[in-house]
Order: structure tokens, then C-alpha cells, then sequence
């Protein structure tokens, strides 16, 4: 006799060989969560929770949030912001060992809180870094491997898209997840920064001194960043101690950053226009996303896979820590075939009510979700970032770019080991921000 846990079993083995197929993230949910609701429950059922699902999250007043936030970035991309976020830094460190390397990550760093994108902040930053780290004679593979490591940023330091996709899925606080996102998100940028000193002064020739440019050619450069990041601040910290809701600060930043544009002199009717086309592409795509996650997730609890999988967890009487380091290796082992987004809506219905049954806040789970989430970017087979660094780069082999990422891979396993040996880390700025 077949059970609904199998029917739910096969459904997800169904979505995974759609997804390893080619086809889109979006359209596989749809079609395994409404073929799934048709045979558990009957196809009426099915349609109508389809359309109710799709009526509520396009009516549903927080989901502005996203593209308000993607338009407030693609307005800053039209600024001019991604080189110069890279400039300033390398002036100030760019005469170290290995100092195009550390501005690269703190150029990566600065875009990822306007773009909340990790391809978009690897590819952004790679196309001016890397040139220039190759000019200055550094290993390819080292250039190349910090690049990639650094742009996975983008997923985690606020305003994260990813994060705001998960509150929704998740019915979760996003101004708690930006909150609990800044630590996790500054420390990962720190870690990188270490392997990067410690790579150098081990192999120097691996980054080599270019350099020192006086500080009459520092200041300037400082000063041409200094408004994107008052408008960050402004817009997160706002958010986080209460003056804006999330959709309030995103439209407040999208104004705000049209003045800037306008401060810039690139207030024009062609930069406008693709700002607006690249927004509600960008929108129109998740928008697909998100109602297919979450019609996935309905048949995922009618399947009782869930509760299968909770009770198995108590009968095994496995430990909580024991129990997310097994959701972590699962979730790497799906990393490695499957892009961020399409990992995170496919477990979050399985896993999410699973680490509320262990005593894990929503909130932190978020944050290790997504933090798990960076680590496919880089990781082989799939990783992303590192196919869009060899898009940008032709005569660079995946092996090169592989080899030279694996160091920042070691740094990003032990900052998630981190992460779940101290949760505290990830939770105490959104207590105080609630307090």
C-alpha cells in the first residue's frame, strides 16, 4: 500500500530530477506541488490552493519589500557604486601583500549590502578586481579564488534577497533576519580577510605589494562612497531600531537613491529605464518562485513527510547540535547540484518545522540556511560564482578557479561550525533590536 510519506518521497526525488534537468526552479515547485496536492487530496483542491496561494502573495503588502530593495540596487548600480567600492579599498590596503585580494573583499562586502545578490556582487566586483589583480602580477587562482569566496557576501549581508524570500516562506521578521544577518555577515568578511593574510605570508608571491598611494588620493576616493554607505546605513539601521517598517525603508531607500543618482549626474532616462526593466525582470522571476515554493511546501505537509522526519529524529534520540550538522551535511551534499535558491525552497518546508522541534529559532535557521546556502556558490561540481568568474576570465580553467577557492572553503566551514556552536552570535543583535 502506498503512504503519503512516499508519494511525498517521490515527489521531492521527482523536483530534483526536474531541477538536475534544466528545468526552471519555479516551474519544477509548481508542477510537483500541484501534481502532489491532485493525487493526495483531488485536483480541484489542487487548483484552488493554487490560486489562493498566488492571490495572497501577490496582494500581500510586505512582499514590496523585494523589489523595492532590487530597485533601490539597480539604482546604485546606475551610480557607478560597484568600482567604487573596490577603488577605495584598494588605495587604502592595495600596498600589502595580498592587499588587492583584502579590497576585493571589502569591495564585495560594500556591494553585497546594495545588491543582496551573490552572482550579481561576484560579477560586478570580478569584472573590475580581477583585471587588476592579474596587472599586478597576482596567482590566478588565488585572484580568482578570494573573488568567488567574496561575492557569496551578497547573500548574506542586508538588504539579502535571500533572506527576504525566506521570511516570507517562513513567515518570519525580516527586519529580525537583516538584524541577525549583521554579524554572521561582517564575521564571514573577516574570515576571508584572515585566509588572505595568512595565504600571503606563507606564499607571498601568491599576492604581491603594489604601490602605496598617498592619502591626498585616499581621501578623495573615500569620499565617493561615503554617500552609498550613509544610504545603507541609514536605510538598515533605520529598519532595525524602528523607523521604518521593511517595506518603508526599502521605498525610502529607492528615494534616496534616486537622489544620489541624480547627485551623480546619472540621472537619465536610459540608466532609469534599465534599472526599471532589470527590477521587475528580476521580480517577475522570484515572484514565480516564491508561489511554487510555497504551493511545494503545502504538499509537503499534507505528504506528512515533516512529521516523519521528526519522529525519527526522536526516536534516535539524536542530540540537537547532532541533528543540524546532519541537516548541514545534507544540505551541502544538495549544494553541490543544486543553485541557492532552488536548495532553500526545497528544504525549508522539510527542515525549518524540524529545527523548531529541536528548540532552534526560526530566525537563526535563516541565517544558517542561507550561510549553508554560500557555501554551493563555490562549491564544486556546481558553484556559480565560480562559472561566472570563468565567464569573465576565458583563459582561466574551472580547475584554476577550483583549486584557488579551496582555502576560503576551509574558512567558510569552520565560520558555519561556528555559527552552530554559537548561536548566540547570530541572535543577540536581533534581542536587542526587539528589546
Amino acid at each position: 500500500m502506498i503512504t503519503t510519506e512516499i508519494i511525498g518521497i517521490f515527489g521531492i526525488i521527482l523536483l530534483l530530477a526536474l531541477l538536475a534537468g534544466g528545468v526552471p526552479i519555479g516551474v519544477g515547485l509548481l508542477v510537483v506541488g500541484l501534481g502532489g496536492l491532485a493525487v493526495l487530496i483531488s485536483p480541484e483542491a489542487a487548483l484552488i490552493k493554487g490560486g489562493v496561494v498566488s492571490f495572497e502573495i501577490l496582494s500581500k503588502y510586505e512582499l514590496g519589500v523585494l523589489p523595492l530593495f532590487l530597485l533601490m540596487a539597480h539604482i546604485c548600480f546606475a551610480a557607478g557604486a560597484s568600482r567604487d567600492f573596490f577603488d577605495v579599498a584598494a588605495k587604502f590596503v592595495g600596498h600589502r601583500r595580498g592587499g588587492l585580494a583584502l579590497a576585493s573583499i571589502g569591495g564585495c562586502a560594500g556591494f553585497g549590502a546594495i545588491s543582496g545578490s551573490s552572482l550579481a556582487t561576484v560579477a560586478t566586483i570580478s569584472s573590475v578586481a580581477l583585471p587588476e589583480m592579474r596587472k599586478a602580477g597576482y596567482h590566478p587562482g588565488f585572484a580568482s579564488g578570494a573573488l568567488a569566496a567574496g561575492g557569496t557576501l551578497g547573500s548574506l549581508i542586508p538588504p539579502s534577497g535571500a533572506l527576504i524570500v525566506f521570511g516570507i516562506i517562513a513567515e518570519q521578521s525580516i527586519g529580525k533576519l537583516f538584524a541577525a544577518a549583521v554579524v554572521p555577515g561582517l564575521s564571514q568578511a573577516v574570515f576571508y580577510l584572515i585566509t588572505i593574510v595568512i595565504l600571503c605570508a606563507i606564499k607571498p608571491e601568491l599576492g604581491p605589494a603594489t604601490a602605496r598611494v598617498p592619502w591626498r588620493e585616499r581621501i578623495p576616493a573615500l569620499r565617493k562612497v561615503i554617500d552609498i554607505f550613509a544610504l545603507i546605513f541609514f536605510v538598515i539601521g533605520g529598519m532595525m531600531i524602528g523607523w521604518f517598517t521593511p517595506t518603508e525603508a526599502a521605498s525610502v531607500g529607492v528615494v534616496v537613491s534616486l537622489m544620489l543618482l541624480a547627485i551623480r549626474g546619472g540621472f537619465k532616462l536610459p540608466a532609469i529605464t534599465k534599472a526599471l526593466k532589470d527590477t521587475l525582470r528580476t521580480t517577475g522571476m522570484i515572484y514565480v518562485v516564491i508561489i511554487g515554493a510555497l504551493i511545494f511546501a503545502a504538499f509537503v505537509g499534507v505528504s506528512g513527510i515533516t512529521e516523519a522526519l521528526s519522529a525519527l529524529v526522536t526516536d534516535l534520540h539524536a542530540s540537537p547540535l547532532l541533528a543540524i550538522v546532519v541537516m548541514a551535511l545534507v544540505l551541502l551534499l544538495l549544494g553541490s547540484f543544486l543553485d541557492g535558491v532552488a536548495l532553500m525552497l526545497l528544504t525549508t518546508p522539510i527542515f525549518l518545522p524540524i529545527a523548531e522541534q529541536l528548540g532552534y529559532s526560526p530566525i537563526w535557521f535563516g541565517i544558517f540556511l542561507v550561510r549553508t546556502m554560500e557555501i554551493g556558490f563555490v562549491h564544486p561540481p556546481l558553484g556559480l560564482n565560480i562559472y561566472v568568474i570563468q565567464g569573465l576570465a576565458k583563459d582561466l580553467s574551472l580547475g584554476t578557479i577550483f583549486r584557488g577557492v579551496i582555502p576560503f572553503l576551509v574558512a567558510d566551514f569552520i565560520h558555519l561550525g561556528v555559527i552552530i556552536a554559537v548561536p548566540a552570535l547570530t541572535l543577540w543583535l536581533p534581542g536587542i533590536v526587539a528589546g
